[in-house]
C-alpha cells in the first residue's frame, strides 16, 4: 500500500508512474483526484471531530464554574450543548471509520510505483535482457516437448490427473515423480547451506488478512482457491510468499536480527482465472505446482543490494543444473503489483525452442509491509520503520522439471540425470521406458 501522506506531497508523480505501468493519462489522472479528495474529506472529518471534542472539553469545565458560581441557567445551557456535542461526536466517529474504509479501500488496489531503472513499456515484448548464461545446442529435429517425452516414458499422466480433478493438473510417476522431489530438495539444500535462508514449513491455508497483506486481495480474489472455515474462509496459498512474508504482519522486528531470509518448498494453487487457451497442453501452466520460495525482510537502506543476492541465489539454481537461462528485467507494464522492481529468469526449452519464466525476483519496497503493519527499529533503536519486503522464486519446481527432462532428452526419448541430482536419485544416470 502506497503512503498518502507520499500521494498528498506528490500528485503528479503517483499519475506518471500509473501511466508508466500502461494506465491512460485520465485514469491515472481521476484516480489520484478521487484519492486526494477521499483523505481531504477524511482529513476535514477529523479536524471538525477534534474541534467538537476541545469544545466538549471546555464546556465541560464552564459548568463546574458554572454551577460554582451558582448560575444554574447557564448551566443547563452548557449542558445541553455538551449533549449535543456528545451525540455528534458519536456519530461523527462512524463517519470517520467509513471515511477510513473508503479511503483504505482505493489505496488496496493501487499498484507500486516502479523504481526509476526499471524500463517503461506495455508488455513482455518491452522487457530487458540482462544476461544469458550458458549455450544452445543445435535443435535436433527429434527434439520433443516435455509432456510428449513424460507420456512415452508412461510417467506422467494427464488424462487420469483430468478424471480426478479436471483440466490443469498432472500426475507424475515412478522415476518423474522421483526427479520432481530431487529438485525441491536440491534447491532447498543449496539456499538452505549456502545462501543462508532458513527453511520454513509455513501453512498452506491462510485467513484473508494475511491475503490482503502480500496484495492477493482485494485485486485478484478470482486468481484464488478458498475453502470454508467456520464462519468464514481460508484461501490456498498461491505461492509460499504469502505465508512467509506475513511471519513479521504486526510486529516490530530488531534491527540486528535484518535481514531475514525465509525459504519454503510448498505446493502452490492457482485459479489461472483469465489464462484460458494459453498453455493447454503440458505442465507449463497448472493449478497445483511445487515451488521453492526465497522471501527476504530488510531495512529499507539495504533492499536494493538485497534483490541482486537474491536474483542471483535463483540464478544459482540452474547455473548448477547446467540449464541455458537468461535474466530480463521486466518494463513497468509487464510489472507484478506489488513490485518496485523485477527481475525475470527464463530457462531455454528446447522443445518449444524458447525461453520461458521459471523465477521472478521482486524487490516491494515498504508497500507490503504497510499493509502488514510489518516495522523494525532503527539503528539507534528509537524509532520505527516499515520493513522492506522482497520475494523470488527459487525456484518453480514444475518448471524446472519440465526445462530438465527437455534439455536432457536423448534421441531414444530417455532423460538423463543431471550430476546435481544424482546423489538426490540414488545414483541413476537415466530415466527410461519400462
Amino acid at each position: 500500500m502506497l503512503d498518502i501522506r507520499w500521494i498528498r506531497e506528490n500528485p503528479q508523480a503517483l499519475v506518471e508512474a500509473l501511466v508508466k505501468r500502461s494506465w491512460s493519462p485520465a485514469d491515472a489522472q481521476s484516480t489520484v483526484e478521487d484519492i486526494i479528495a477521499r483523505d481531504e474529506a477524511r482529513r476535514a472529518h477529523l479536524g471538525r471531530l477534534q474541534e467538537a471534542q476541545e469544545r466538549r472539553n471546555s464546556a465541560s469545565k464552564e459548568i463546574g464554574k458554572a454551577l460554582s458560581m451558582k448560575d444554574a441557567e447557564l448551566a443547563e445551557k452548557l449542558k445541553a450543548e455538551v449533549a449535543e456535542i456528545k451525540s455528534f461526536i458519536q456519530g461523527g466517529e462512524a463517519e470517520e471509520r467509513r471515511l477510513d474504509e473508503a479511503l483504505e479501500g482505493a489505496l488496496a488496489v493501487m499498484p507500486n510505483v516502479p523504481l526509476e531503472d526499471v524500463p517503461v513499456g506495455k508488455d513482455e515484448h518491452d522487457n530487458v535482457e540482462v544476461h544469458k548464461i550458458g549455450k544452445i545446442a543445435t535443435r535436433p529435429n527429434w527434439v520433443k516437448e516435455h509432456f510428449e517425452i513424460g507420456e512415452a516414458l508412461g510417467l506422467m499422466d494427464f488424462e487420469r490427473a483430468a478424471k480426478l480433478s479436471g483440466s490443469r493438473f498432472t500426475i507424475l510417476q515412478g522415476q518423474l515423480a522421483r526427479l520432481e522431489r530431487a529438485l525441491g530438495q536440491f534447491m532447498l539444500d543449496l539456499h538452505t547451506t549456502e545462501h543462508g535462508y532458513m527453511e520454513v514449513q509455513p501453512p498452506l491455508l491462510v485467513r484473508d488478512e494475511v491475503l490482503y497483506g502480500t496484495g492477493q486481495l482485494p485485486k485478484f480474489e478470482e486468481d484464488l482457491f478458498f475453502t470454508p472455515h467456520g464462519e468464514s474462509r481460508l484461501g490456498l496459498i498461491p505461492t509460499a510468499e504469502v505465508s512467509l512474508t506475513n511471519l513479521v504482519r504486526e510486529e516490530i522486528v530488531g534491527h540486528d536480527k535484518l535481514p531475514l531470509r525465509l525459504t519454503a518448498l510448498t505446493p502452490c494453487f492457482r485459479s489461472e482465472a483469465g489464462s484460458a487457451g494459453r498453455d493447454t497442453r503440458g505442465m507449463l501452466r497448472q493449478h497445483q505446482f511445487y515451488k521453492v520460495e526465497l522471501v527476504s525482510i530488510t531495512d529499507q537502506e539495504n533492499s536494493l543490494a538485497e534483490h541482486e543476492r537474491m536474483t542471483q541465489c535463483a540464478e544459482e539454481v540452474l547455473k548448477r543444473l547446467e540449464l541455458p537461462f537468461r535474466t530480463v528485467a521486466l518494463c513497468t507494464g509487464d510489472m507484478g503489483f506489488g513490485a518496485r522492481k523485477t527481475y525475470d529468469i527464463e530457462v531455454w526449452l528446447p522443445g518449444q525452442n524458447a525461453y520461458r519464466e521459471i523465477s521472478s525476483c521482486s524487490v516491494c519496497g515498504d508497500f507490503q509491509a504497510r499493509r502488514m503493519n510489518a516495522r523494525y527499529k532503527d539503528r539507534e533503536g528509537r524509532g520505527n520503520l516499515f520493513v522492506h519486503t522482497l520475494n523470488g522464486s527459487g525456484v518453480a519446481v514444475g518448471r524446472a522439471l519440465i526445462a530438465v527432462i527437455e534439455n536432457y532428452q536423448n534421441e531414444d526419448g530417455s532423460v538423463t540425470i543431471p550430476e546435481a541430482l544424482k546423489p538426490y536419485m540414488g545414483g541413476l544416470e537415466r530415466i527410461e521406458s519400462k
